[in-house]
């Protein structure tokens, strides 16, 4: 059998990508969009969202600038009724804010903010876009929503690694993106006989360009690899094209691990 040429192609879709502004966002935008997508590049910054729409365009892609609070029901609710009838075949559900610290020294306030950002608005927007998802259904056969986790969802870090406790990736973005994980399965089993799919998405050791420059610390990342280094924005670009596409079209409810095989150990 002859693989179908346009499996991986987005051509004619379009796809919101919510934190889209960020070091691993803007790859999976890029990514999309070269695959054919246009993309609603989400931010809660102008400027930021101004500025990867330019750069895109750039690149002879399509995009537009989706800039709201995630956290923000009134926002997502004036976006959401703004697109009308308007299809959404791919949802990204990205966006995160959040600092660093273990349990002794997180606080209450921390999680809430967490699940808010991380839980509570992909719950927002799932539900604000399901008349829009249902019409990229009925126009093309199937509509995409990847939750974007972490590692941190399945495993705990080692605190080891850090130089102290105020540096640790913190209990409330691993409890998050474990509840993450748990509303894609739901979402899954309540949405698949739609033919809308829900899946999410592992990253691991992603560290920021800035990060990068810790040589030190990356060395001890590494080390935790199997593969032994860490991971580049653009290695994103595959896994979520992957699931965004036809390529994935009988894939529901799976968490894709893409972590150089951290969580294998």
């Amino acid at each position: 059998m002859t693989p179908d040429p346009n499996l991986f192609s987005l051509q004619g879709k379009k796809a919101l990508i919510t934190g889209a502004t960020g070091y691993l966002g803007s790859a999976m935008a890029m990514s999309l969009a070269k695959a054919g997508a246009h993309i609603l590049v989400n931010s809660r910054s102008v400027d930021r969202a101004d500025d990867l729409v330019k750069r895109m365009k750039r690149e002879g892609c399509s995009a537009e600038t989706a800039v709201f609070d995630v956290t923000n029901k009134q926002q997502v609710e004036l976006f959401t009724s703004n697109l009308k009838d308007t299809p959404i075949h791919i949802l990204i559900n990205n966006a995160y804010s959040g600092g660093a610290g273990s349990i002794e020294l997180s606080n209450t306030e921390q999680y809430a903010q967490s699940y808010d950002v991380t839980v509570l608005s992909a719950h927002r927007l799932i539900k604000s876009l399901l008349p829009n998802l249902r019409l990229a259904v009925t126009e093309c056969g199937d509509a995409s929503i990847i939750n974007i986790a972490s590692m941190y969802g399945v495993v705990s870090p080692d605190q080891s690694i850090y130089d102290s406790q105020n540096g640790v990736n913190p209990p409330f973005y691993g409890a998050s993106k474990a509840a993450l994980i748990g509303l894609t399965r739901y979402a899954a089993c309540e949405f698949g006989k739609e033919s809308i799919r829900t899946n999410s998405i592992s990253p691991g050791p992603f560290p920021s360009l800035q990060v990068q420059e810790n040589e030190r610390f990356i060395e001890k990342l590494a080390n935790k690899v199997p593969m032994g280094r860490v991971g580049q924005a653009e290695e994103i670009q595959g896994p979520i094209l992957f699931l965004a596409s036809e390529a994935s079209s009988f894939v529901n409810g799976a968490n894709l691990a893409v972590d150089g095989g951290w969580t294998c150990w």
